[in-house]
């Protein structure tokens, strides 16, 4: 098992989860992508988005069918300024690179924040580690082995 993986199965089993990581060889590195695989909703998928927070990095756990407002998750996480960490700022706070950003399972904590979004469904698929490497969880558990809180962040049309 790839050590990316294996730290996203020790992290859920350390919190009393067991969860199955399937690997699919044409990748699921975007949203469209992970959906398309297993065969869901592209709003059952959880993207794992990296931001720098007045310089600290917080992962959003965001709907595939969603894009993050920046405004609501400064709010959420108290902070003034929030952007996109880029592709080192993410791999040095999670281990990983974007694409396979995994909802736990990081070299070191890291605050998370989960739109709210993803608690409509029984199921989400989350990505573990790797571009190619999903695995099925259930809302609520993913908010309690990530540590996230749960907030609105989803950007909506005006009106």
């Amino acid at each position: 098992m790839h050590p990316n993986v294996a730290r996203v199965v020790e992290a859920a089993a350390a919190a009393g989860l067991e969860i199955d990581v399937d690997r699919f060889p044409a990748g699921t590195r975007t949203a469209d992508d992970a959906a398309r695989a297993v065969g869901c909703d592209v709003s059952q998928i959880v993207k794992s988005l990296v931001f720098i927070a007045d310089g600290s990095a917080v992962i959003a756990l965001v709907s595939g069918a969603n894009r993050v407002d920046p405004a609501k998750l400064a709010s959420a996480v108290g902070a003034g300024d929030v952007r996109r960490a880029d592709g080192d700022e993410a791999r040095s706070a999670t281990g990983v690179a974007i694409g396979g950003v995994p909802p736990f399972g990081h070299i070191r904590p890291v605050a998370v924040v989960v739109d709210r979004d993803l608690l409509a469904h029984d199921r989400v698929w989350a990505a573990a580690g790797l571009p190619d490497a999903v695995f099925a969880i259930q809302p609520d558990a993913l908010v309690s082995v990530s540590g996230g809180r749960v907030a609105d962040l989803a950007e909506r049309p005006p009106g």
